[in-house]
C-alpha cells in the first residue's frame, strides 16, 4: 500500500521576533501523522500566501525564500524514495531520521526470538511449563533454519517480514520440514507471537498476518475401549519395569493426570472432598488450572500399592514414574504384548479416562470437562469422543420413551371408540 505524504507551509503567528517578522514553519504529514519544524526563514505576515503556500510576488526576498522552500520539499520526497530504495517502511519517524540523517540500527528478527525465550525460560514453573519453552526453541531453530533455505544469510531485519515471508516459512514447514497441517500452524502461531512484540513495540506498523489463513484440522484422538483398558490390566507381565509403567499408565487412566501431573503428585494432593471420600487436588502444569478428581477404586489401588516405593519415600511422590520418553517406549512394548495395532503413548490414558472411564459410562461432559481442568467444554469435546455404543443407549431410551408415548396414544383412542 502506498503510503501518503503531503508537505506544506505556514506562518506560526504565536512566534513573532521582536522585529515583527513570522516564522515560516513546514508540516510532513504521513498517514495522519506530522512533523513539525522551522525552515529558518522569517518574513512580515503580509506577505505571506496562504492559497499559495508562499511569499506573494516576485522580489528578490520573495524568490529566494520561496526557492528554499522548494528545496526543503524536494529534501521530503527525496528521502521517501531513499526509504522506498533501501526497502524500509516510510512513517513518520523513518522519515524524519532520514531529513535529519539519523542512522537507525536495523532490529534484527533472532535476536528478539531469542530475548522472547530467554523470558519464557526465566519464569518457568512461574508462568511457563518447561514444554513451552521446548516448543519456543524448536520455533526459533526452524525460523533459522528457514531464513537460511530461503535467503542464503543467518538473519533478517523485522521490516523485511510481510504476507511474502509468512507464506513462503509455512511452505517451508510443508515441504521442507514436512509438518503436518497442525504442527506447521503451530510453528506459525509461536512466531506470530514474535511478530506482535514487534507491532507492540512499534518496531514494525504493519501486520504481516492480516491475510494469511490456516485453521487447525480436526485430529481423531485415539483412546483404548473398556475390552483393550481390561486386557492391559489381566495382562500378566513378567518384568517388574513393564509392571510399573503398566499400573501407572492405567492410574492415568482412571484419573485423567497428563504426564507431569502424575510425576508432581504428593501427598498433599490427596484431600478428603464433600462426599467424605478421597479426592486430588492439584493445578495442571500445561494451563495452571485446577483439576479436582475422586479417587476411582483402581486408581487408589495403584496409589496403595506403592506407598511404600523407596523412590517415593526418598523423593515425597505418589508414584515412582520413569521419564516421559522411557514410559512411552515400554508402553510400546506393552502394546504388542497385548496385541494392539496401534501405538500407546501415556497421553492416551488421558484420552480413554475422558472417552470410556467418563462418557462412555454416563458422566456429563461438563462434569468430565471439570475433572480434566479444561476451561471450556469445547476442549474436552475434542477428547471425550462419544461412542457408538453410548449413543446406541441413548436411542433405546428415546425408543422406548417414543414406544410408551404410543401405546399410551394408542389405548387412549381404544377407550373412546368403546365409548
Amino acid at each position: 500500500m502506498k503510503t501518503t505524504i503531503s508537505v506544506l507551509f505556514y506562518l506560526k503567528r504565536a512566534k513573532v521576533n521582536a522585529k515583527g517578522l513570522v516564522p515560516i514553519f513546514q508540516r510532513i504529514t504521513i498517514e495522519g501523522k506530522r512533523i513539525d519544524w522551522s525552515t529558518g526563514k522569517y518574513i512580515k505576515a503580509d506577505k505571506w500566501s496562504v492559497e499559495g503556500n508562499k511569499i506573494k510576488g516576485t522580489s528578490e526576498e520573495a524568490r529566494t525564500i520561496n526557492s528554499h522552500l522548494d528545496l526543503l520539499k524536494s529534501k521530503v520526497f527525496s528521502a521517501e524514495k531513499m526509504l522506498i530504495t533501501n526497502d524500509i517502511p516510510i512513517t513518520a519517524e523513518t522519515l524524519k531520521n532520514e531529513l535529519l540523517g539519523i542512522r537507525v540500527k536495523e532490529r534484527m528478527l533472532i535476536p528478539i526470538f531469542e530475548e522472547h525465550n530467554n523470558r519464557v525460560e526465566a519464569l518457568i514453573n512461574q508462568e511457563f511449563a518447561p514444554g513451552t519453552l521446548e516448543r519456543y526453541k524448536t520455533s526459533l531453530k526452524h525460523t533459522q533454519e528457514f531464513i537460511q533455505w530461503k535467503y542464503n544469510i543467518s538473519d533478517i531485519s523485522i521490516n523485511k517480514i510481510d504476507h511474502a515471508f509468512i507464506t513462503d516459512y509455512d511452505f517451508y514447514l510443508r515441504s521442507v520440514r514436512k509438518c503436518a497441517n497442525n504442527t506447521t500452524v503451530k510453528y506459525i502461531k509461536n512466531f506470530k507471537k514474535i511478530v506482535n512484540i514487534c507491532i507492540a513495540n512499534g518496531w514494525i506498523d504493519r501486520d504481516p498476518f492480516i491475510n494469511y489463513k490456516v485453521v487447525l484440522k480436526e485430529v481423531e484422538r485415539f483412546f483404548l475401549s473398556e475390552e483393550q483398558l481390561q486386557t492391559i490390566i489381566s495382562k500378566c507381565l513378567h518384568t517388574e519395569r513393564l509392571s510399573l509403567v503398566r499400573d501407572i499408565f492405567v492410574f492415568s487412566c482412571y484419573t485423567g493426570l497428563a504426564y507431569i501431573d502424575v510425576k508432581k503428585l504428593t501427598n498433599e494432593n490427596i484431600v478428603i472432598g464433600i462426599d467424605g471420600e478421597k479426592w486430588i487436588y492439584t493445578n495442571r502444569t500445561k494451563t495452571n488450572t485446577q483439576s479436582n478428581v475422586p479417587i476411582l477404586p483402581a486408581a487408589d489401588e495403584i496409589l496403595n500399592k506403592y506407598k511404600c516405593h523407596p523412590k517415593c519415600l526418598n523423593e515425597n511422590t505418589l508414584l515412582p514414574i520413569l521419564s516421559n520418553q522411557r514410559m512411552n517406549s515400554y508402553l510400546k512394548e506393552i502394546a504388542d504384548l497385548c496385541g494392539f495395532n496401534a501405538e500407546l503413548t501415556f497421553h492416551i490414558a488421558r484420552h480413554t479416562f475422558a472417552t470410556t472411564v467418563l462418557l462412555n459410562n454416563g458422566v456429563p461432559i461438563e462434569s468430565a470437562s471439570k475433572m480434566l481442568g479444561h476451561t471450556n467444554v469445547k476442549t474436552t469435546q475434542h477428547y471425550a469422543k462419544i461412542l457408538n455404543i453410548k449413543v446406541s443407549e441413548d436411542m433405546s431410551k428415546l425408543k422406548l420413551k417414543l414406544t410408551t408415548k404410543m401405546n399410551s396414544s394408542n389405548d387412549f383412542q381404544n377407550e373412546n371408540l368403546i365409548f
